[in-house]
């Protein structure tokens, strides 16, 4: 946790104590003062400052817990309200856009999607589509959000949300931030998917307890977001994480970055159907369907999904060389991945990785949060501004 600066002023060092006090109830849930003393370093008569003005505004309320234990009066517990603040979280996929209402604490409080097809993947359709959503979704839940996070399969300046390039979408300079924040009329944070993935499952999912993570997002493409000593390795102006164009087999198919046999022409979503025997363009769910059906039969798995284990273990020895994660999230289309093959990849990179040697083995899992992970990534996203500001 942060402290403030030797000097602050008594407002500002209120204002820190009072958002990291936010903070650790919006992540972890509902506590007792005294354990939120013990834990944020403060003594009781400043948490009790904090939860009785919270209180009186109505972003937290003190509740008996539902079991007690031992005997006297019980501790009450401080509870974030999920609609003392409220943010939107946008997942814009491929074939897919995802919104989501989400309240403080990480409730989500209702949701709505569309498919995408050629003619509605247009940025300006796409803008369309969502300020119509977002105002029929806030009506129904009878919310209004304080800020916006959007997750985008593409290259994005953080700064202010312009996307340099989504090549699966065919967008190229689209102002993405700018143009929603003048159509919602609130502030909207724009990030890479896979970024928010990582983010998503460093705050929620498999790598809360982690401090050096890398999280693999497989769609169509494949992409990277990493958690380095605990914070977003983000890299010259937001770019990084996509590790979906190492090249992993020179002289293998050409992808449409104009190299050949990057990682994601091995392992994307094609590469999967092609080793399934499927139609490059088959729906996801029958892709997912297929991969479910292979869980009982380890033998099917090594002959259907030999050559593609072998190309998705040699970027996961890369990955892990280069970044040295202590744990590595498969997500998104990874998650259907029989746990035979994941635990044959875990076997591969232990023997092959230098860096995975010498820390006694890195931890590779399939992401708990599944396909809901860039819209968790994208609300949390939307919310570390406004937590200083609720």
């Amino acid at each position: 946790m942060s402290t403030p600066t030797a000097g602050a002023r008594p407002d500002e060092v209120r204002r820190h104590n009072r958002t990291a006090l936010l903070r650790r109830l919006h992540v972890d849930g509902p506590s007792t003062r005294a354990s939120l003393a013990a834990e944020l370093g403060l003594n009781r008569s400043t948490i009790k400052a904090l939860v009785d003005g919270l209180a009186e505004s109505g972003v937290v309320a003190e509740r008996v817990p539902a079991q007690r234990s031992g005997a006297g009066r019980p501790s009450l517990l401080v509870l974030p309200q999920p609609h003392a603040a409220v943010v939107m979280a946008i997942d814009v996929r491929v074939e897919q856009v995802a919104m989501a209402m989400v309240g403080l604490g990480g409730d989500i409080l209702g949701r709505d999607s569309w498919n995408l097809h050629h003619r509605s993947r247009d940025p300006g359709e796409v803008i369309t589509h969502v300020a119509d959503s977002a105002k029929l979704l806030a009506d129904e839940l009878d919310v209004q959000a304080v800020g916006v996070g959007v997750s985008v399969p593409g290259v994005v300046r953080r700064a202010d949300g312009l996307v340099h390039e989504a090549p699966n979408l065919h967008w190229t300079d689209v102002a993405l931030g700018e143009r929603l924040s003048s159509v919602l009329k609130v502030p909207v944070q724009v990030g890479n998917d896979a970024e928010l993935g990582a983010l998503a499952e460093h705050v929620r999912g498999a790598a809360r307890q982690s401090s050096d993570v890398v999280y693999i997002s497989a769609d169509v493409g494949i992409g990277g977001g990493v958690i380095s000593n605990g914070q977003p390795l983000r890299g010259t102006g937001g770019y990084v994480g996509e590790l979906g164009h190492m090249v992993v087999r020179p002289g293998g198919r050409r992808c449409y970055c104009g190299c050949q046999g990057c990682w994601e022409t091995e392992v994307g979503e094609a590469a999967l159907c092609r080793a399934l025997s499927l139609p490059e363009d088959s729906p996801r769910g029958t892709v997912v369907a297929e991969l479910r059906s292979l869980a009982g039969s380890p033998d099917s798995v090594a002959h259907r999904l030999g050559e593609f284990t072998e190309w998705l273990a040699m970027g996961l020895v890369t990955v892990v060389n280069m970044l040295g994660p202590e744990l590595v999230v498969l997500g998104d289309l990874f998650t259907a991945l029989p746990e035979s093959m994941v635990d044959q990849l875990r076997r591969t990179v232990q023997k092959r990785s230098l860096v995975s040697r010498a820390v006694g083995g890195t931890r590779i899992v399939s992401s708990p949060l599944g396909r809901d992970a860039k819209l968790i990534g994208a609300a949390e996203l939307a919310f570390e501004p406004v937590l200083g500001e609720v």
